[in-house]
């Protein structure tokens, strides 16, 4: 779709320089952004879907560049990255992947940005169930526990850390059940297949306001810190969209939408 701006003309109305120098220049930068518009292919973690697809648009009203955007387990995408995947950015939910793939040649070096730090929760959309201390674990009083896989994504593992913690993994193993990632744990205690489950924080809080059901915010004590980080792909340097994306993630813009759904930074 074709952008056109409007700029005044100053043969139309007379303005005085100290204002009509600021407003061309700002219509020449906006006709140069967008007369250079181009299209950057995002790999994005499960857990931060929510976020993303509000950034997306954001991020091409502002910059003209569009985001075609994927979202899955950041371990499938690694794998399908090392697979030739023409991805142009990953937006990870931990760290350790985006340092596997510069280790591996596939990501451009020092490009990585800390985007959010992630927040685990236990919830389930039952009212009542889950407490504010979380001692409906100790208790066992249900029959399914869901979880992300934990060896292929960071929110799993990081529920399996919180019941070692706890002293209540043994306990509870039989219990589980495991999603392919968080999105699908999620789903899984969303409904009611698992009376309740270790989501992402943004998956049940949005604006202020939990998803009807009960919830406990897990302590960052109980487990690692969720650094989640985002890298310029090999496939992506020198698209201009990419580089935009990584430093629009950094932007007050996006740092709003990001904090709504409970991420830190």
């Amino acid at each position: 779709m074709r952008r056109v701006l409007l700029c005044h003309d100053p043969r139309k109305r007379k303005l005085p320089m100290r204002l009509l120098l600021p407003l061309l220049l700002a219509c020449s930068l906006f006709l140069g952004t967008f007369s250079h518009a181009e299209s950057v292919h995002v790999a994005v973690a499960a857990n931060f879907t929510g976020p993303m697809e509000r950034i997306a648009p954001e991020f091409e009203k502002a910059t003209g560049h569009q985001a075609i955007v994927a979202y899955g387990p950041v371990g499938k995408f690694y794998a399908e990255i090392r697979n030739g995947a023409p991805f142009d950015v990953l937006v990870s939910s931990d760290d350790q992947t985006p340092m596997r793939l510069e280790r591996d040649g596939l990501a451009i070096p020092e490009s990585q940005i800390t985007y959010a730090i992630g927040k685990l929760v236990l919830w389930s959309a039952k009212p009542g169930l889950v407490d504010d201390k979380g001692e409906v674990l100790k208790r066992g009083d249900f029959r399914h526990l869901a979880i992300a896989n934990p060896k292929v994504a960071v929110y799993g593992a990081a529920a399996v850390e919180v019941m070692t913690r706890l002293n209540v993994y043994a306990p509870l193993e039989s219990k589980l059940v495991l999603g392919e990632n968080i999105t699908q744990a999620y789903q899984f205690a969303a409904t009611g297949n698992a009376e309740l489950g270790f989501v992402a924080l943004s998956q049940v809080y949005k604006d202020g306001q939990f998803a009807s059901g009960s919830h406990w915010i897990v302590p960052t004590s109980l487990y690692s810190t969720l650094k989640q980080a985002a890298v310029l792909l090999s496939h992506g340097k020198g698209n201009p969209a990419a580089d935009a994306l990584l430093a629009y993630l950094k932007s007050e813009a996006a740092r709003k939408v990001i904090r709504a759904y409970g991420y830190e930074f």
